[in-house]
């Protein structure tokens, strides 16, 4: 997007500044999209249209702004807009997944862990009891039974894990599931506003682009709800676009959205007031993008000793139930006999 803005603004024809900017992609997949585009475009097509024609690759926030920039005769800018809002998007969910990454690797080794102590340890606990005629605690019984099924049935346990998956993520694609699914993601502790603040930094930057580009704001609101990527959040514009339909201004359209946080609204009105709302929504999307990555930083911190807790308390129960046996049998004497 930033080669093609660059190309454009260098004076290119639109259909040689495409196959210049197909040239340096790497995706056999993307290529040959944009092959098509190319051949859309050199047909008669608008570059819009031709986007339009692959919405998996070409969203609706994309399509309209580069409709927005083809109909204000400022391609390269709306271009250049674009670019920039799809590198900041990038920044901040890269910035989330590299948070991930310890938990990640923290559940690994939990599992790896209870796996090994449940399937390698436990069943020769088992025999040693069995030996001495010895009844096991439940508890310990109950790790037995689990060790027993894992060995015997290890298929079984494959098939469940992948029709969990599936079935999950299934149920995950129905609207109900996914709004609840949504809901949660503002509520979770630590996560919730860290969310909200990934939600705030989409809609300001990618309402800044889109005003900025001259799009009327109903149309602009639309477009954001449509890729807002939350359903409650969703259902929020839908109200501001209610709103600003009636006659009210975005401001008061958000004043008592549960998932927005105050700073938008109030940015917003200064905006209406000072008539540079785009830029002061601009503004407010650079702040929560600072935010959310403070954010992210703070959130490895708080994290870490979390895990580690978590991680101490399943190998002490683990261990409990394998070790604490064998402590009981040391302590009668029955070893020794």
């Amino acid at each position: 997007t930033r080669q093609l803005s660059t190309l454009i603004n260098a004076g290119l024809p639109l259909a040689r500044a495409l196959r210049l900017a197909s040239e340096q992609v790497s995706s056999k997949g993307f290529k040959k999209i944009l092959t098509e585009v190319i051949s859309s475009v050199e047909g008669g097509s608008t570059l819009s249209d031709a986007f339009g024609a692959h919405p998996k690759v070409f969203n609706k926030i994309y399509i309209s702004l580069v409709a927005a920039g083809e109909t204000s005769g400022t391609l390269d800018k709306a271009l250049l807009r674009l670019a920039t809002q799809q590198e900041k998007d990038a920044a901040i969910a890269s910035k989330i997944r590299g948070a991930m990454v310890y938990p990640a690797i923290v559940l690994v080794i939990i599992i790896a862990v209870v796996g090994f102590m449940v399937t390698g340890v436990v069943p020769q606990v088992a025999k040693l009891y069995a030996d001495l005629h010895k009844t096991l605690p439940f508890y310990t019984l109950g790790l037995v039974w689990l060790a027993d099924f894992i060995i015997h049935f290890w298929w079984v346990v494959i098939i469940l894990v992948i029709g969990a998956f599936f079935g999950l993520r299934t149920l995950l694609a129905t609207p109900t599931a996914q709004r609840q699914v949504d809901k949660l993601k503002l509520q979770i502790p630590v996560f919730g506003i860290l969310f909200k603040k990934v939600y705030m930094a989409r809609f300001t930057r990618t309402m800044s682009s889109l005003l900025g580009s001259g799009i009327p704001m109903i149309q602009a609101l639309e477009t954001v709800r449509d890729s807002s990527g939350n359903a409650l959040v969703g259902e929020d514009i839908d109200r501001a676009i209610v709103a600003v339909r009636g006659g009210k201004a975005l401001s008061q359209g958000l004043e008592n959205a549960t998932t927005f946080l105050p700073l938008v609204a109030q940015m917003s009105r200064i905006g209406e007031e000072s008539g540079a709302i785009d830029d002061l929504l601009g503004r407010t999307a650079t702040y929560y993008e600072d935010e959310v990555d403070e954010a992210v930083k703070n959130l490895s911190t708080t994290l870490e000793p979390i895990m580690m807790v978590a991680l101490g308390g399943i190998v002490a129960l683990v261990l409990l139930a394998v070790m604490g046996p064998v402590y009981s049998l040391v302590g009668s004497g029955n070893l020794g006999s």
